[in-house]
């Protein structure tokens, strides 16, 4: 029984030592980095509360600019013309 108390004592120590923290400041600022970058993404965090209407172009001027701007990302097929010439060998007569 001693022999089992002298082997137990030591694995129970280190097995309990694998459930200790041992990074308690790691984990309370876990992700402050990816929260800090969002929030400094956002231009104005109060727009939402902006009731002025927005000023510019009217809904059929910007439609039509943004159809003309999507066309430009389409690319169109070259139209190529293409020349066969066919050469008789005169040795095959």
């Amino acid at each position: 029984m001693n022999t089992f108390i002298r082997l137990a004592a030591p694995l129970l120590t280190l097995a309990l030592a694998g459930c200790v923290a041992t990074s308690p400041k790691w984990d309370e600022r876990f992700g402050e980095a990816a929260r800090t970058i969002t929030a400094q993404q956002v231009i104005a965090p109060d727009a939402s509360k902006n009731t002025d209407t927005v000023a510019g172009i009217d809904g059929k001027a910007a439609q039509g600019a943004m159809g003309e701007y999507a066309k430009s990302f389409t690319v169109q097929e070259k139209k190529t013309s293409t020349l066969n010439v066919n050469f008789k060998d005169a040795s095959s007569k």
